[in-house]
């Protein structure tokens, strides 16, 4: 009983600190399919997204889902924490330490109970370790212990770093491409004389968002749970937004603005593929078409009034069907799994922008959206 109590003991140490060294220090994309955080968020997020869909579609539902990422960082804390733990617990029973008790059961409860003030560096002294092996575990233990939370308080800024930068460029979408964003709108607000020079910054920008959002995103896929600020936006409908805008300037323009846009459609479709790979998200086979026919007379008209020649002629003759296809069914899977709703590519309501948006429940005199 003793020996495979040590055994699990030992094994369950070892497979917890391996998962915390690939979760939090390893930056890098972990393929391993067995791994303690890949079970947990399985286990964790799909009785949890299904409860959501309880939920009234709207601002109740995304502030209902905006706890889950931070709840589910502590949670997953708490769970390694505690699985250390008993795992020392066992070790400690396996090494006699409370020998001098003759119930096993109130000895394994006293070692989990010495392994617990042990780790958090309690030091009550109630129970002290029985044998050379008990103390060198408990030392041990006890310096694991202070290096788990000291390496838990130096996790905490880098994740809300990462997020925040991800939102700062979010937000700075508002005013460009409307609120739901939209490539349509995009386009539409950076149309007429200087409008193409700006595009290309816009696309150059975004080209880097992609790729930190790629780096961050797979260093702690945790991030892609953490909601906007907003309920109209999301990490994907940007992304999406953009993917959209790159196809639409990729088949309608050329020079200088188009080759930034293949620039940025790799990188942004590199980041989706990607994640559908960690989140074991196959791509949809038929994904819902954004682009139905009414859609897409709304779209040909919002490309009539831009002055980006070309445009308007790309998406006829089915040069944008057939790069949608390299992107969408990926955009798609993400979007079923993390209950991110995906963008139009025009919307046939104008909605305000939120930055002319008031909490006071009225509108004050501001331009309109297209003066930008």
């Amino acid at each position: 009983m003793r020996l495979l109590a040590g055994i699990g003991g030992a094994v369950l140490v070892a497979v917890v600190l391996w998962d915390a060294f690939e979760t939090i220090v390893l930056p890098r994309r972990v393929t391993r399919r067995v791994r303690l955080t890949r079970f947990f968020y399985r286990a964790t997020w799909r009785p949890f997204a299904a409860s959501a869909r309880l939920v009234r579609a709207g601002g109740r539902r995304e502030a209902y889902l905006g706890f889950y990422g931070p709840l589910s960082l502590l949670l997953l804390l708490v769970l390694w924490a505690a699985a250390l733990v008993v795992g020392f617990g066992l070790l400690q029973y396996a090494a006699g330490s409370a020998a001098s008790l003759t119930n096993d059961t109130a000895r394994l409860t006293t070692d989990v109970y010495l392994s617990g003030t042990t780790f958090f560096t309690l030091g009550l002294g109630d129970i002290a370790p029985q044998g050379t092996f008990a103390r060198v575990l408990t030392v041990v233990e006890s310096g694991l212990g202070f290096g788990f939370l000291a390496i838990v308080i130096g996790y905490f800024p880098v994740l809300y770093q990462a997020f925040s930068r991800r939102e700062v460029s979010i937000s700075l979408l508002d005013a460009r491409a409307g609120s739901p964003p939209s490539a349509a709108e995009l386009l539409r607000r950076h149309g007429g004389p200087g409008g193409a020079p700006a595009l290309e910054r816009l696309l150059t920008e975004w080209e880097r968002w992609a790729a930190e959002l790629l780096e961050t995103h797979l260093s702690y896929p945790l991030l892609a749970y953490f909601r906007s600020q907003h309920t109209n936006e999301s990490w994907l409908a940007a992304l999406t937004t953009v993917l959209d805008t790159s196809a639409l300037v990729m088949v309608g323009i050329e020079g200088g603005c188009a080759r930034q846009a293949r620039l940025t459609f790799a990188m942004a479709r590199h980041a989706v593929v990607d994640l559908t790979q960690v989140f074991n998200t196959p791509p949809v086979a038929e994904p819902v078409d954004r682009l139905s026919p009414a859609a897409l007379v709304r779209l040909k008209a919002a490309l009539a009034v831009v002055e980006l020649p070309g445009v308007a002629a790309g998406v006829v003759d089915g040069k944008l069907a057939e790069v949608r296809r390299g992107y969408e069914p990926y955009v798609a899977a993400l979007s079923r799994y993390l209950l991110l709703p995906l963008p139009e590519w025009d919307y046939e309501t104008q909605h305000r922008d939120n930055w002319q948006s008031t909490g006071w429940g009225r509108r004050t005199a501001l331009p309109p959206a297209e003066h930008f």
